[in-house]
């Protein structure tokens, strides 16, 4: 066993040399990917899609890998899945086996007068405190992600000639409009993707200096409302106070969905939801002893929703409402005296383990049309539909991941909650029966969804050198 292990930490630290040495190269390849402007929601942006994904199979093919590009049509004909397999030796291989999850896909740009360069020519910046950042759009979310462990896999390759472990890998087109296709290709090639754990690379970590494994996700549900009152646009003079006017329809449905202590008011919206254990709760508030310390990053200092719960705690293990957009009337320069016919609103929920995604959706749906007038008609259009999530805390990889994470950090890698929603967490547990380790380098500074998104050249590097050693530690614990 002791010669086992010095073998295995030989080769562990010629592959973070390599790591090391070959950064700038990483960075160009990642630089590569960021320039295709592969905005999966927009139509227009569906052959930058089909590029991204053909540039990210010729990538797996590079390392070794047998990849291809897989047609969607589940839900509807959408953009393409990746598929790549390196399983290594043939016949009896006692290896574990990882399905690697990330997508190539990314957020639109708007408002792009916003962006301090062009959003698809990524730029290395030095911040004032003399940290790297990379900006460009997808930095963070999630191409310069997945690069890490893309990159991790040739450093070992480069080394060694294989894989510690045996890898899959399943790079999705959709992720950011809804992945409606994802579940049922999943279930569909089940056979094919069935491995020992998954790992995911989509969340970020608590602070600069502390990794950590996402241990619980939020769910999400959004809608898109639209309230119609007059057959057309009105005169204000005309018509004001005998027409109904749909924005301050629309705006008074909005503003019951939330009381005076942050609470969101549907019926039966927190059934279900577990209280975070103690020993989780303590281990948070060492990690963000105040609310600043969350939200400094972002102007405030004082949280907004529920009282009784800290800020990250609002975050993390619970769950919101959020008006994401409000449209109607006049909305161009200068003034018109305009009572509109239509008003729209775009709603989102983040929903944590115990919530019934389907039962939160009918119920906003309720509360909408309980709160029209008799004049107003309204119609909903839902995206996506996904549950909280929690990973088990008897997976036999946790704790070797959590290890090798401390390894390189030099600290006591966290669990954590995350904010976000990755839907392929529970999916591929529905679907494939895996757990997910959930494992991400970026920042709660990193502006994903924003202009200006960025990722740290810290984050990429020690990201690389993470996937390493956490390659190493999996395969030491099959």
């Amino acid at each position: 066993m002791e010669n086992k292990m010095t073998a295995t930490t030989e080769k562990l630290d010629a592959v973070l040399q390599n790591v090391d040495a070959h950064l700038d190269t990483s960075v160009s390849r990642l630089f590569e990917l960021l320039r295709i402007p592969s905005i999966s929601t927009q139509p227009a942006h569906a052959a930058d899609c089909r590029k991204a994904a053909d540039w990210m199979r010729h990538e797996l093919e590079s390392l070794g890998m047998k990849a291809d590009i897989r047609d969607v049509h589940w839900a509807a004909p959408g953009h393409p899945m990746v598929v790549g397999h390196d399983k290594g030796t043939k016949g009896k291989d006692e290896r574990p086996h990882v399905l690697f999850y990330g997508h190539y896909d990314v957020q639109p740009t708007d408002p792009e007068s916003l962006w301090k360069a062009p959003p698809f020519d990524p730029q290395l910046i030095e911040e004032p405190s003399g940290r790297k950042v990379i900006v460009a759009r997808g930095a963070s979310d999630d191409k310069g992600q997945v690069m890490t462990f893309l990159e991790a896999c040739r450093a070992w390759k480069q080394v060694t000639g294989s894989l510690p472990v045996k890898v899959s890998v399943l790079l999705e087109g959709e992720e950011e409009c809804g992945g409606s296709n994802l579940f049922p290709f999943l279930k569909a090639n089940a056979a094919e993707l069935k491995a020992d754990v998954a790992l995911v690379c989509d969340t970020s970590m608590a602070d600069r200096k502390t990794p950590g494994i996402t241990t619980s996700l939020r769910g999400m549900i959004a809608e898109e409302v639209l309230i119609q009152c007059a057959s057309h646009d009105l005169h204000s003079g005309l018509y004001g106070n005998a027409a109904s006017n749909p924005i301050a329809v629309l705006c008074q449905a909005l503003a019951t969905l939330r009381n005076a202590e942050g609470g969101v008011t549907l019926p039966g919206f927190y059934d279900g939801i577990q209280e975070p254990a103690p020993a989780t709760r303590a281990q948070w508030s060492k990690l963000f002893p105040n609310d600043q310390s969350l939200l400094d990053e972002a102007g405030l200092s004082v949280a907004a929703g529920e009282k009784a719960y800290s800020a990250i705690e609002q975050t993390w293990c619970r769950p919101s409402c959020e008006i994401n957009g409000i449209s109607g009337g006049y909305e161009d320069e200068g003034f018109k005296t305009v009572l509109p016919a239509k008003a729209m609103a775009k709603v989102s929920f983040r929903l944590v383990p115990g919530q019934d995604p389907d039962r939160i959706r009918e119920a906003f749906r309720n509360h909408i049309r309980a709160a029209l007038p008799s004049d107003a008609r309204v119609t909903f259009t839902g995206h996506g539909g996904s549950p909280g999530f929690e990973v088990s805390r008897d997976s036999r990889f946790l704790a070797p991941a959590l290890k090798a994470l401390t390894d390189e950090w030099g600290v006591p890698a966290a669990t954590v909650g995350s904010g976000g929603s990755i839907p392929v967490a529970g999916e591929v547990r529905d679907a494939l029966g895996l757990d997910a380790l959930m494992i991400g380098f970026a920042q709660n500074d990193d502006r994903i969804h924003s202009p200006n998104e960025q990722y740290g050249l810290d984050s990429f590097h020690k990201g690389i050198r993470s996937w390493v050693r956490v390659i190493a530690a999996l395969a030491d614990a099959g």
